[in-house]
């Protein structure tokens, strides 16, 4: 997924690093070490030296409890580091929530406009609207100085991405280009321990709004307390560990204190696999169950999924009925596709996947007919390729409606390994019609 940033763009499907130049005398970690211009700019170039791609400039903590700062005082503090950046080449990214201090940052050359409070101020919409800047737009519950107070959801996952849903569609509705935003849940901003644990273990479900996904957990409180770490300064290597596993579960964007760490955490990042799977065979069913026998074998090829090695199932779009697709003499199917991260080369993968497949009696007597189960490797991150036995991406992916659907369910504007946008072919053309169950 891309994201459009002034003269810069981001492919986030490969984690893109934010390093984190804070010019503050009171942020919770790392107050006062960089207040001078010459210390941020060293930094600043010492993070870029270990990877970061975007350097996020702040002269405001907005660490629980902290209290507004003039914005003449805040500008004062960022705006000469940030043209200093700009003038560099570098891609700087201004973290603010006021559009006085977004607007001169742009004007100076930033590229990027972090608004911790999810622009809920008109004129900092207004800024937005008015430059090409990439946004990243935030969720917090009421203000730094309140958010801790006693926040309170209904269902902490569903709340925030449904607050991230209006703002993005407000900020489109003024003329904001939708390439332009990335989304951040806020860990932490108006949340308990258990609300940020559990918006961070459940970032994939940001993933299906459609816009690059910020994991913005590094030094966070809730990493001291998961893993025992009182300093701030000391949990780089937990934050590390919290960013590759945000990153799995697709977040495209990770703001950190300790680049180099991150970076070298990064190592270990699974590549993504979809798996399209599809039944219309069911082994038992009573009459007229027959949609839920489907499903129920469906799930159990699910179930074989996570006993392979080195493999996770990061996220599972609904069940679709559909049509048959090319033989047409047979019943209705029902399909899903498995979003994977997995340590196992496609052509390993592959076997498994056929051990899946004939545990529950998949019979091959009849080119596309029916079957107990299906499971094909529809996409596998990098790898594009052919051979008798496995094609990368799976070259009728886009054709087929019963798969185009449920990807891009889970990953609305899914681009496949080898460059195709998955819902290159309109719907009027595709084979085998998927209706949601």
């Amino acid at each position: 997924m891309n994201w459009h940033c002034a003269s810069f763009d981001f492919d986030t499907r490969m984690p893109v690093l934010m390093g984190i130049l804070n010019m503050t005398p009171d942020s919770f970690s790392d107050g006062g070490e960089h207040n001078d211009f010459q210390s941020a700019l060293d930094f600043a170039h010492k993070m870029i030296q270990d990877g970061a791609q975007i350097i996020d400039v702040g002269g405001e903590s907005t660490r629980p409890g902290a209290q507004p700062v003039d914005e003449g005082e805040e500008l004062s503090r960022v705006l000469e580091v940030v043209r200093a950046l700009a003038e560099e080449g570098v891609c700087v990214s201004i973290d603010t929530r006021h559009a006085s201090v977004a607007k001169a940052c742009v004007d100076a050359g930033a590229a990027i406009i972090n608004d911790v409070s999810g622009f809920r101020d008109p004129a900092m919409v207004q800024a937005a609207a008015n430059c090409d800047a990439g946004l990243v737009v935030m969720h917090m519950q009421g203000d730094p100085g309140t958010m801790q107070d006693n926040p309170t959801y209904v269902d902490v996952v569903d709340d925030v991405r449904e607050y991230l849903r209006a703002q993005t569609a407000m900020l489109e509705e003024a003329g904001v280009a939708h390439e332009r935003i990335c989304v951040d849940p806020g860990p932490g901003f108006g949340k308990t321990y258990q609300q940020t644990v559990e918006l961070v273990r459940n970032f994939h479900e940001f993933r299906h709004l459609g816009y690059p996904v910020m994991a913005a957990v590094s030094r966070k409180s809730y990493i001291g307390r998961a893993y025992k770490v009182e300093d701030p300064h000391q949990r780089d290597v937990a934050s590390a560990a919290e960013a590759l596993l945000a990153a799995e579960l697709g977040a495209g964007v990770l703001r950190v204190h300790d680049v180099a760490m991150t970076e070298a955490g990064l190592k270990d990042l699974r590549p993504y696999v979809l798996l399209g799977l599809g039944c219309n065979v069911p082994l038992v069913a009573n009459e007229g169950e027959e949609r839920e026998a489907k499903i129920a074998q469906l799930n159990m090829a699910i179930g074989d999924l996570c006993m392979i090695p080195d493999t996770q199932i990061i996220d599972i779009a609904d069940f679709y009925e559909s049509e048959p697709a090319y033989y047409l003499d047979q019943d209705p199917f029902v399909n899903t596709v498995v979003l994977l991260r997995s340590g196992v080369s496609p052509k390993e993968l592959l076997g498994y996947l056929h051990n899946i497949e004939n545990r529950l009696g998949r019979v091959r007597q009849i080119e596309n007919g029916p079957r107990t189960c299906d499971i094909d490797i529809l996409d596998y991150q990098t790898y594009v390729y052919s051979s008798d036995e496995l094609t990368l991406p799976h070259p009728r992916v886009c054709e087929r409606d019963f798969v185009v659907k449920p990807l891009l369910q889970i990953l609305p504007g899914h681009v496949l390994a080898d460059g195709t946008k998955v819902d290159s072919v309109p719907a009027s053309q595709r084979v085998g019609r998927a209706f949601r169950v």
